[in-house]
């Protein structure tokens, strides 16, 4: 959900929100995301503010505009979308996890048996 008290702007919020929207089956390519309008009167925001949000996934090439109908999602989307994410957050999440086990002295090892570990639960939480 949308955090206005977070450290990441609410834009980027939005954009996120619509990335995982699309990851999760909710947009499908070709298929209309919401309005500026549509997404300001949801989360209680400035149309403005939504509007950046989705021209940020229109400049990835997530949404493409058709003109007077709105946005839409690219063929490429999850793709985009999935080499971004681990490229970016997945990577950065991973490099404060190997420095922190290297400060608290963890073994290779023992990180890979914890990082196992919680995909197995994952997986068990979501039957």
């Amino acid at each position: 959900m949308i955090h206005s008290d977070g450290t990441k702007p609410i834009y980027v919020q939005i954009a996120e929100w619509l990335e995982t929207e699309i990851l999760n089956g909710h947009f499908k390519v070709d298929e209309k995301v919401y309005s500026q309008y549509k997404l300001a009167e949801m989360f209680t925001i400035n149309p403005a503010t939504a509007a950046k949000g989705l021209n940020i996934l229109a400049d990835e090439k997530i949404l493409y505009t058709r003109r007077g109908l709105g946005k839409f999602v690219t063929n490429e989307a999850k793709e985009i979308i999935t080499d971004k994410r681990k490229n970016q957050k997945l990577k950065g999440l991973l490099d404060e996890v190997a420095l922190e086990a290297e400060q608290l002295h963890v073994r290779e090892e023992e990180l890979f048996s914890m990082l196992k570990e919680s995909m197995e639960k994952r997986k068990g939480d979501a039957k």
